[in-house]
């Protein structure tokens, strides 16, 4: 039998059918497909990005205060005329004043621990060497109303900052930039003292106080009276006032340093 002959017909008469049914099939599976991609979840590595937020500025924090208890060695400072030295109550004063600090999460360093002499070099290079610090220097005047006490900071400069060629500033105007940051301290902290001390001034007084030029920090020194005492006592009872004074200026003026005040 010739198979041929009959199978030629027969293809010819189903090949529309087959056709029909492969076509369908094609359309079926791309629906298929079609549903199965919108059920995935996006891939965020394909989404549009938008660009990443500029690197904002560390926030400078004040977290250490250098205090300075003035003189120490054989240079002791003013000397009262029974015997009361200025190194010792300024280091006195220093300690009493680091506890307070301390009680504000302030990192404190004195300059010196006992009856050392740092030159004046060697105590600005403590504070200049720390990020987020303040200087405050301690000190003893000779005369003035037993109690009392004055707030200095150096006088604001009336041009920039001058520049060596290697663009560092000089050693001896480290302080220069650091001016008006520095006043701000002086006025919080004599506010402080003045409520605390009757006869203290309310504002405090532009001095060229030698410690206070080479300090690359917020700066200020203040002078407790006096040395004329018969002994140490009156110090060691307004010690803690002097401290919380202290302590409450520098919590006040963390604001103001952290903001960048000029």
């Amino acid at each position: 039998m010739n198979f041929s002959a009959i199978l030629v017909p027969v293809r010819e008469r189903f090949l529309p059918l087959i056709l029909v049914l492969l076509l369908a099939g094609a359309v079926f599976s791309l629906s298929a497909y079609t549903r199965q991609a919108a059920q995935q979840p996006p891939n965020p590595q394909l989404a549009p990005q938008s660009p990443p937020a500029p690197p904002q500025a560390p926030r400078q924090t004040l977290n250490v205060v250098v205090l300075d208890p003035g003189h120490g060695g054989p240079d002791a400072g003013a000397r009262g005329a029974s015997g009361v030295l200025e190194s010792d109550v300024a280091l006195a004063l220093a300690r009493a004043v680091r506890v307070e600090l301390e009680r504000e999460g302030l990192r404190v360093i004195l300059t010196r621990q006992g009856n050392e002499n740092p030159s004046f070099d060697e105590r600005s290079a403590i504070v200049n060497g720390q990020h987020g610090a303040i200087f405050i220097s301690l000190h003893v005047s000779s005369t003035g109303p037993v109690g009392s006490a004055r707030v200095y900071s150096l006088p604001l400069p009336s041009s920039p900052p001058t520049f060596e060629q290697t663009g560092l500033v000089n050693w001896d105007e480290a302080q220069r930039a650091y001016a008006a940051q520095s006043w701000h301290l002086a006025e919080l902290t004599a506010i402080q003292i003045a409520q605390k001390f009757r006869g203290s001034a309310e504002v405090p007084i532009f001095a060229p106080v030698r410690q206070l030029r080479t300090v690359a920090a917020p700066a200020i020194a203040i002078e407790v009276s006096s040395v004329s005492v018969r002994n140490a006592d009156p110090f060691n009872n307004l010690a803690a006032s002097l401290a919380q004074a202290v302590a409450r200026a520098v919590a006040d003026f963390r604001p103001l340093y952290e903001a960048g005040a000029k």
